[in-house]
């Protein structure tokens, strides 16, 4: 069949590529940049696509590390995101230089298809995906306006095609209070350091009585100055993750309860600022799924149900799968036993089965580009998108 030999043509484009692409990936993973300040990567990224003759386009949406390279022209637009943003401390202990290379590497493996059947093909640099969501500016900015079709690949520990993410929001709550000596004159203070300490606990009771999917975790970012000082300031950062948007809504209205209850409670004053980036839950398209399953699953991967126990997480693709048919699909490169945002996944982003990962994710994503580009596939797409 026609597109059998096309799908064999784009991947035989990708693995001419295995060379460059692997050092690509370890360029990014062997020189970690946090969010929004992957000048590194994004040099190493839009300069191999220019000598591929990609169209680039550098600081777009108003982000410095942001990019867009296309290659084509007309319709069928389809969107390969990648991101290259690090961990503090731990590097590339998600994997994002797999994310970057593959991206590339299925775009380049791209270009013979699309001279064949038409169609445009868009790398999207999408930076300071962790901890920022780089892609909600991006959404907003329109970026995704003139895109039919996203995808994304993410390594893991297990090959899964469609995993829910959860919607996320942060919240920073201060508390102030009044110092005194901590043993000479508590009663004239007003400990700031407790209200937050009550808050952390009624969150905790709060738990019992929320959704299973949920999440709500924080950190304690200012606790006093010395022990013999009752505190006058204590600071405190928290993430509240929800199944969907309505009900993060609903969440955030019972963590704010409870900071005004601890607020109450000591007479400490308090202060609290909602993040104004909201990521939002993931949209899987399941035709755009179903085809990237068959062409993964012809590459000798074993793909795998989502299964609960595999846990969630929360991703700005999320954003964007609500405004474009999009896929977020896993690609194993380490042992079940493997956590994510460790050391050891790091290291697996870096090894032989990180490798392999990234150029079966390269080519089952350039197989899917053959499939979209077939007569009346994006309209099958879009109704799906449509009815979800």
């Amino acid at each position: 069949m026609e597109i059998e030999k096309l799908k064999s043509k784009s991947k035989d484009a990708v693995e001419s590529q295995r060379r460059q692409l692997i050092q690509l990936s370890l360029n990014i993973h062997d020189n970690p940049e946090l969010g929004f300040e992957e000048k590194k990567a994004m040099a190493w990224l839009t300069g191999y696509l220019e000598d591929n003759e990609f169209h680039v386009e550098r600081g777009i949406a108003g982000v410095a590390t942001a990019f867009r390279a296309t290659y084509g022209q007309g319709s069928p637009r389809i969107a390969l995101l990648a991101e290259y943003d690090a961990l503090p401390k731990i590097g590339h202990g998600c994997g994002h230089n797999i994310i970057a290379a593959s991206a590339v590497g299925a775009a380049v493996g791209s270009k013979p298809i699309i001279d064949r059947l038409g169609g445009k093909i868009a790398v999207l640099g999408t930076p300071g995906e962790e901890d920022f969501g780089g892609k909600i500016d991006m959404v907003q900015a329109g970026v995704f306006d003139e895109i039919d079709v996203a995808m994304i690949v993410h390594p893991a520990v297990k090959n899964v095609i469609t995993m829910p993410a959860l919607a996320c929001t942060g919240v920073e709550v201060e508390f102030f209070g009044k110092p005194a000596h901590a043993s000479a004159e508590p009663h004239k203070g007003i400990n700031a350091l407790e209200a937050t300490i009550l808050a952390f606990n009624s969150i905790n009771s709060l738990r019992q009585h929320i959704k299973e999917e949920a999440r709500i975790h924080g950190i304690i970012t200012d606790g006093g100055e010395a022990p013999n000082i009752v505190p006058a300031h204590s600071a405190a950062e928290f993430y509240i993750r929800a199944p969907d948007n309505e009900y993060l809504d609903e969440l955030k209205d019972k963590v704010s309860n409870c900071f005004m209850g601890a607020s109450t409670a000591t007479g400490a004053r308090l202060e609290y600022r909602w993040d104004d980036r909201v990521f939002d839950s993931m949209k899987s398209n399941e035709i755009l799924a179903e085809l990237f399953k068959q062409n993964l699953e012809t590459l000798g991967r074993h793909v795998e149900d989502f299964d609960p126990e595999f846990g969630l997480g929360s991703t700005d693709m999320g954003n964007v799968s609500q405004v474009v048919p999009s896929i977020h699909p896993l690609i194993a490169i380490a042992s079940s036993e493997v956590l994510g945002h460790t050391p050891e996944f790091a290291a697996a982003a870096a090894s032989e089965a990180g490798h392999e990962g990234l150029m079966d994710a390269a080519k089952a994503m350039a197989m899917t580009v053959v499939d979209i580009l077939q007569p009346g596939m994006l309209d099958k797409i879009k109704r799906e998108f449509r009815r979800g």
